[in-house]
């Protein structure tokens, strides 16, 4: 017997406005509304999108050593995160490979953790396994988590309280937002700016519902969501990366912090740092994930095999759609390490046609992050 889907705060809201519905990490969830997935994607890009996400895991570390303990699990900087900033962070295996990405924000008195839905369980599971009896893993049930992002996203959220605007990149802090006490960071996952705000649960219809009147501001469905941080490079957790990626064929060094390189103050101490860092110093990896663009129009999907002129099997599709922003099909995934390389032309394999395909550097479209 199938389980019954897990429903968020806003779901009778999504309902309301006539969003379509789809099964997504044991939630049902909108995909997208009434605009569809094309003009939502470009109204986030132009003005202001609002996305419910509050089918991921918030969790909260509390304890002296909860930075530390974190810190032991995460090819990260924990430590020395400064009070008020969010940091990236990958669980990795004791093999190199990914477990999940997460973000991990110091809030002063505890740690704050947004992880994947669909991971949340198991990474549940794998704190309490390897934290030390100090530290109190809290599990919060009882709030949304909202996304408004894009270039309007800044001048909305601060007509609910101007110190928003004030707020750069990664900046996190405890605000007011229309009379609610909000968890807000400056942050987001379609490569615009914007903020990721977790609120009350009994709240959040409420407060969903006073952004929705701005004039700039549109529900974006998990469609648009996925073109949009495909655009902008962004892997998505069991498609680009997975427990058979390290961070290095990932093309993820930039989210290893110095401190814990081979040459850093607290190198390695993570799971599976001898061969993350053993990667790292020799380069010896047999496939990197790389973006690809296409020059058809028609869109290649997750799951589509590269070759190369000669035919020969060389990679494959973790990710692709057309780029509505980009205006070409975009795609990101696999190749052999010594085709990674920017201007390599590929054939993707999509519905017994060889279309071609060239290896462009990601973003394909520039992120717009605020950093002041």
């Amino acid at each position: 017997m199938s389980q019954e889907l897990l429903k968020t705060p806003l779901h009778a809201l999504h309902v309301e406005m006539g969003a379509k519905m789809v099964p997504f990490a044991g939630y049902d969830m909108p995909v997208q509304y009434a605009l569809g997935v094309r003009k939502e994607h470009i109204h986030c890009r132009e003005q202001a999108g609002l996305f419910d996400v509050s089918h991921m895991g918030q969790l909260k570390l509390h304890g002296t050593n909860a930075a530390k303990a974190l810190e032991a699990l995460v090819p990260v900087d924990i430590a020395d995160l400064p009070v008020g900033k969010q940091r990236y962070a990958l669980f990795t295996n004791e093999q190199g490979g990914l477990m999940d990405d997460l973000m991990v924000t110091n809030f002063g008195d505890h740690l704050f953790v947004v992880v994947n839905a669909a991971c949340k369980e198991q990474d549940i599971a794998h704190l309490r396994a390897n934290l030390p009896s100090d530290v109190e893993l809290e599990e919060i049930e009882d709030r949304a988590l909202l996304a408004l992002q894009g270039p309007k996203a800044a001048a909305v959220l601060s007509t609910l309280n101007p110190n928003v605007a004030d707020m750069v990149f990664m900046d996190a802090a405890n605000i007011e937002l229309a009379g609610i006490q909000c968890l807000v960071s400056r942050s987001g996952y379609t490569g615009e700016d914007g903020y990721e705000i977790s609120v009350p649960a009994d709240k959040a219809e409420e407060f969903a519902r006073r952004l929705l009147l701005k004039d700039e501001v549109e529900w974006i469905g998990l469609g648009a969501r996925d073109s949009l941080r495909l655009e902008c490079g962004l892997c998505l957790y069991g498609h680009d990366i997975d427990t058979t990626t390290t961070p290095v064929e990932a093309s993820l060094l930039w989210a290893i912090s110095k401190p814990r390189r081979a040459d850093g103050e607290r190198a390695g101490g993570f799971p599976g740092a001898d061969i993350i860092l053993d990667q790292i110093a020799t380069k010896d990896v047999s496939r990197k994930r790389i973006g690809l663009v296409g020059n058809s129009k028609a869109p290649v999907r997750e799951g589509a095999k590269l070759f190369d002129a000669d035919d020969n099997e060389v990679g494959i599709v973790t990710s692709g759609t057309f780029g509505p922003t980009k205006g070409q099909p975009v795609a990101m995934g696999y190749l052999k390490t010594e085709l990674a390389v920017l201007g390599t032309e590929v054939f993707a394999e999509v519905r017994g046609k060889k279309l071609p395909m060239t290896v462009e550097k990601m973003p394909f479209v520039p992120q717009r992050y605020y950093r002041g």
